[in-house]
Order: C-alpha cells, then structure tokens, then sequence
C-alpha cells in the first residue's frame, strides 16, 4: 500500500485561494491575533508530518492486534499510547480549544484539514482526540467555570482524554428513552446509575483520567427528550488541589469486536451510582450535546473523506504500475508486455470519481468549516445566518460525505482487482473501517430525516433559501465570465431543479405526513451533488485560465464531475417527486 502523504497543496488552495480564509481571520476579533496564512502553512506542514510518520505505520498493525478487555481494563494495540503521547506534546489536542483553558484557539477551518490527516492516517487512532474535543466544545459551552478550570486543561493537554455516553441498548436514535439515573446529593453532586453502549474510547491505556459526558434523568424530570440532563462523570475522581483520587464507580463491562475500526475501543461503560456534576441546566442535555453535534458530524463526514483520500493514493500509485493489456489507442509501453492499467477508461473512470468526490467533499468541508467559525466568533445577523447554514448543512456534510466514503474506498478497492480483497494491500481495511461512518453519530438516514424534516420542511425552507441565495449569488457574479460558462448554467439548471424539489416536498407534507421520510435519503443525495457542483464551480473559478498542472487538474476534474456524476440528481429528483404512495401501499404481512 502507498505510504500516506498529505493534500497539502489541495488543502492550501482551497484555505488561501478559493475560500481567502486568511481575509476571513483578520476580519474577525477573536481569531485575527491567533491565525493567519504562515500560521495555517506551519500547523498543516507539521501535522502532515506526524500523520505519515506516526499514524500512518500504526494503521495496519492497530487493526490486527485490535484493542484488548481483561477484568473492566482495556489495552489499545502496540505503537499507540506512545503515538498519543507524541501527539499530545505536539499540542494538537489544543488547537481549536478555548485560549482561557489552554487551547490554541485556532478556527475550525483549519481544524478540518488536520482531523481530515489524522483520519486518512488512521482512524481509529483519531477518534480518541477527535471525542476528546466534543467533550471540551459541550464542556466549554455549557460547564460552570468551576468545571471547566477543574477539566479543560488536562483535557486539552490529553492529560485526560474524553467520552461522550449517550446510547443505550433500548434507545438509540430515541434518546428520549434512555433509563440512566442521576439522584442529586447534598454536596451538589449526583449519583449516577445505569448503562450505556457503543461508547467510543470508554476506557483505554491513553491517558490518565477520562473524562465521560453521559445523558441521564432525574427521578422527577419530564418524560421524553425534555426530562434529559448531562453531567460530567470522571473515571478518576478529581481532588479539589487538581490531583487524581479514588476511582469512581465507573467500570467498562466489555468492549466490541467490530467489522472495522478495531483499534478504537467501543465500550459497554456501566454507572454503579458514580459521582457527576451537572453540565448546563437540568433537562436541557440533549440542547447542550447539540452544541457539540455540528462539529462531531462534520468531522465524522471527514473520517469519509479522509479514508477515501487514503484509498485513492493507494489506487492511483498502483494503477500507474500494474501492468495488464494494452491501450485501447494503442500500446502506450511497447517495450514491456502490457501498458500500465491507467490507460483504460473503466479504471480512470474509477480513478477520476474518487477525485471528484474527495475534491468536492474536502470544498465543502472547508465551507461548513467556514460557517462553523463564523456561528462561533462573529456578531448579529451574520451570527445568525451562519448558525442557520450550519444547521442545514451539517447533516449533508456527515452522510454525504460518508456515504461516498464508501463508494470511494470500494472503487479503491477494485482498481486493485483480487488484490484489493486480500489482506496485504490494505484497502479491503479501509471498506471495512469507513463502513461504520455511515451508522454513528446519528445513521445517515435519520441525517436525512433531519434535513428535510427539522432543517427544512418545519421552517417552511428558511434555512434552505439562505443556501439557494448564495449559490445564486455566486451565479450572478459569475453570468458573464465565458470562462466558467460551462459550469455556471449547468449549476443555476441544478440549483433551480433542487429548489422545485424542496418546495414540492414541503407542499406535499401538507397532505402527506409520510413525504418527509420517503423523500428523504434521495433529497439529502441531491443536496450533496448540487452541493458539490458548487465547490467545484467554485474551485474552477481560481483554477480557470492558469497555465499550471496542478490548475489544470483541477478544471479537468472539474469538468468530470459536471459530465459524469451531476447527471445523477435528475434521477434522485424524480424519485423524490414520486412521493410515498409505493413505500407506503404494501401490506407488512407481504414483505
């Protein structure tokens, strides 16, 4: 398999070039002291470095060894807690944190190209920081100042790592059922008892203390999403002079063997009425995880991204050595007896839609990135529209990006024919491994459900109108430039299709109670296509004109995607006008 190395040209375009994000800092109080372009440039050199170098040769072996359970302790695989360690002197647990308890306090811009090299390094070696920094955001956000001194510089350090607890055997999406309780006791603190499942990084070998952020309910709160409170729960208890202390009466009762990312623990974690303290108010956990939420399913639509990038160096470096047939045009190598497998059209067909995808989703990773940073450090209505536009396009980002995630590594995985199947060449881990972005952090079709139903049908498309009119800004300040003709009246007869589409499914709700769900999935794929048409229109205006390979790349890929895959949202157009009546007409008894 290609040793990794980092886009760092492809993500240094897209920060300086197509999204001017140096412009965009310097403008905003918050970050025009801490972040500008050398900054960017030194953060991303230096994280390339410690994904190819640290994480990338852990990978392999992380997933064969896997993560061990013995008597309530687990034991990630060899090379990791000295990976975390150099990780964490590096500081990069700090990077996006809060400047008051020891963050760098750097946008999430920038933030996304660095999760998107620590997942194409390794996955299950960048979920425990990537968890770590959820727990910091929903603690910065919502904890007392008490807390957040006592928790966020350890955390920050990875002194201390984090965990979010929310599922439970009965009650996954419907985290309205959960049955953890949590009794307050006199010294203020609560007693917390239940159980919880599918916890990633519960317990490991990484750090000192780990920090659990776990949904619970009071004996008396409200039935339902109302009656959910969050509190903070050590593994070790925290002495008031900062010190470790006694354990708490938290245990991991059995980890998970999974299909992939076997080397992140994914613990059953039981509560035997250890000691939390409540985060934010009582009964309003789930909106204090909300907060949290935007980043984690941005970020696990970049574990998407970043495994497809992976399998696509891999794909492209052994296309151009493989050696099977010759050219269709003719041999392009007569001296040996077979032209490399990159001259026939099936495999660049293959090769050039990954490109497409990883350009189109590393775009919109940086334009939601962009709308986070604006949510989180500007003022007013700007503020306003942005926290709207993260809302909309946070589940987009999270299942489409996943979604063709595994297209990407499955088309990855058959450039190399049979030996994309066999161990030894590593791809057949990374279907394995992107498979599960797909199910956590909210499945991809209750993201779906989300954006049709709570992010448009229930605002009348208000949040959808706020994206429309920037997609049709950027066409209007484009109509007259002959050289992006070819992608600008292409992308205003998409944007005008997907605008019909939406205000179609919300008529239809009027009547039909089941529209929402049965439009959902292809209304969210055809989001993300138009969405991508967007990014590469928008790539295509820097690149047009210049004579210089890497431009020219990127204005052929361009053009790929509008020729080849935009075609595919007509189709998801019609099957969302054809409404629910098919799902919904047959008997249960005859499936």
């Amino acid at each position: 398999m290609a040793e990794y190395k980092a886009p760092l040209r492809e993500m240094n375009f897209l920060l300086h070039e197509v999204f001017e994000a140096d412009k965009l800092w310097a403008r905003l109080p918050a970050l025009a002291e801490t972040a500008d372009r050398e900054t960017a440039d030194a953060i991303l050199e230096e994280m390339a470095k410690l994904a190819a170098n640290t994480l990338d040769p852990i990978n392999r072996s992380g997933d064969e060894e896997g993560c061990h359970w013995n008597d309530g302790v687990v034991t990630t695989p060899k090379g990791f807690p000295e990976a975390y360690t150099t990780y964490c002197e590096g500081g990069w647990g700090a990077l996006v944190g809060n400047p008051e308890f020891g963050g760098m306090g750097m946008p999430k811009m920038l933030g996304a190209q660095v999760e998107e090299m620590l997942c194409s390094a390794n996955i299950s070696f960048a979920l425990y920081p990537v968890l770590t920094n959820g727990a910091c955001l929903a603690l910065d956000a919502h904890g007392s100042e008490e807390l957040k001194q006592k928790y966020l510089p350890n955390m920050y350090a990875g002194t201390w790592a984090g965990a979010m607890d929310l599922t439970e055997p009965h009650a996954g999406t419907d985290l309205g059922m959960i049955r953890t309780k949590a009794e307050p006791q006199d010294d203020g603190s609560y007693r917390i008892t239940g159980s919880k499942i599918f916890i990633t990084g519960g317990d490991h070998d990484l750090s000192e203390n780990i920090i659990h952020l776990v949904l619970a309910k009071l004996p008396d709160a409200p039935k339902g999403p109302k009656g959910i409170s969050l509190f903070l729960v050590p593994k070790i208890l925290v002495n008031e002079d900062g010190s470790l202390g006694e354990r708490n009466a938290v245990t991991c009762g059995s980890i998970e063997h999974k299909m992939g990312i076997k080397a992140s623990a994914t613990c059953a974690m039981n509560y035997d009425g250890a000691k939390g303290w409540l985060v934010g108010e009582l009964n309003k956990g789930l909106a204090a995880m909300f907060t949290m939420m935007n980043y984690e399913r941005l970020g696990v639509g970049i574990q998407g991204l970043g495994a497809s990038e992976r399998s696509y160096q891999s794909a492209i470096e052994y296309a151009r050595e493989r050696v099977q047939s010759r050219s269709p045009s003719g041999a392009r190598q007569p001296e040996k007896s077979a032209d490399p497998i990159i001259v026939h059209p099936d495999v660049r067909r293959m090769l050039l839609t990954q490109k497409a995808y990883i350009g189109g989703a590393r775009a919109l990773s940086t334009y939601v990135a962009r709308w986070l940073d604006l949510a989180k450090f500007s003022e007013g209505e700007e503020k306003q529209q942005a926290e709207a536009m993260v809302a909309l396009l946070t589940p987009v980002a999270k299942a489409f990006f996943t979604d063709k995630g595994l297209d990407c590594t499955v088309l990855g995985q058959q450039v190399f024919g049979g030996h994309g199947y066999i161990r030894e060449w590593g791809q057949e881990q990374l279907v394995r491994d992107v498979r599960i972005t797909q199910i956590y952090e909210g499945t991809n079709g209750i993201q779906a459900l989300d954006l049709i139903g709570r992010k448009t049908v229930a605002n009348g498309g208000a949040y959808f109108e706020l994206f429309a009119a920037d997609v049709q800004a950027f066409i209007n300040a484009n109509a007259e430039n002959e050289a992006l003709a070819e992608f600008i009246l292409p992308l205003a007869t998409e944007l005008q299709r997907l605008k019909n589409v939406t205000a179609a499914v919300i008529e239809a709700t009027k009547e039909d109670p089941n529209a929402p769900g049965a439009a959902s999935v292809e209304y969210l794929h055809l989001f993300g296509f138009v969405a991508y048409a967007y990014m590469w229109a928008k790539v295509a205006s820097v690149a047009a004109g210049r004579d210089d390979d890497f431009y020219r790349s990127q204005m052929k890929t361009a053009r790929f995607y509008y020729a080849r895959l935009l075609p595919q949202a007509m189709a998801l157009a019609t099957s969302v006008e054809a409404g629910s009546a098919t799902l919904m007409d047959l008997e249960e008894e005859l499936f």
